[in-house]
């Protein structure tokens, strides 16, 4: 998860983030290393009983993967931050609840999905005082570029990732989220299910609308839509 996230950034950085802020994601939240489920359900267990270190653990594993995450289900980096922030508040003063039948990580991005629901109906009611953030964002240089890496190849691969932006941000927020959780995060749909507070099939039905869809944009967008 770490890399392919530190790339996202460096390529594709939130629109509405300062570089200041973009540095500070990838230098001064370094990635955690994975833990164990049960691992995590003990870390939580913590957490319920107030204990501050634990939950400065927990905010570090998942940091970076919520960032990301809701970075693409939005498509609004003014709004990630405060996000990120939103759902951890509501993990600490909601661990006592968790039932444990499911994994933390699946109890905590669905928390953050229907944040990021909530907040884009409110942009969205709002006046649009980000309206340009959409049309700039693929322009945009990136924060921080791979010193280390040919320039053709950067470029390709950052024409590539503002290409498959553009396709994913034609998607409804919650086509989106399926997309997002079965390819970038390898989740079932049982999983995502859980997230996202649906049955299953509505889970396929989005993900068949979804696909249907990037089959319809990819081509017109110069990338080919076969996925195999």
């Amino acid at each position: 998860m770490g890399e392919p996230l530190r790339e996202l950034v460096e390529l594709y950085p939130p629109p509405g983030l300062p570089d200041s802020t973009v540095k500070s994601f990838l230098v001064m939240a370094p990635l955690a290393p994975p833990i164990a489920p049960h691992d995590e359900h003990a870390l939580l267990r913590r957490v319920a009983a107030q204990d501050r270190k634990a939950f400065e653990a927990l905010y570090q594993v998942y940091y970076r993967r919520l960032f990301a995450y809701l970075f693409k289900v939005t498509r609004r980096g003014e709004l990630v931050e405060e996000l990120v922030n939103d759902v951890m508040l509501a993990v600490w003063t909601g661990a006592a609840r968790f039932d444990g039948r499911s994994r933390v990580s699946t109890w905590i991005f669905g928390i953050a999905y229907h944040k990021a629901l909530k907040a884009l109906a409110r942009a969205a009611a709002a006046p649009a005082a980000h309206a340009s953030d959409d049309a700039s964002r693929e322009e945009r240089e990136p924060a921080l570029a791979a010193a280390s890496e040919e320039p053709e190849r950067l470029i390709t691969r950052r024409e590539l990732a503002s290409t498959l932006g553009k396709a994913l941000g034609a998607l409804s927020p919650e086509q989106r989220a399926v997309v997002e959780l079965t390819y970038y995060y390898e989740l079932s749909y049982h999983e995502i299910s859980d997230i996202v507070g649906c049955p299953v099939n509505t889970v396929k039905t989005r993900m068949f609308h979804a696909r249907r869809r990037l089959r319809e944009l990819l081509p017109r967008l110069g990338v080919s839509s076969h996925t195999g």
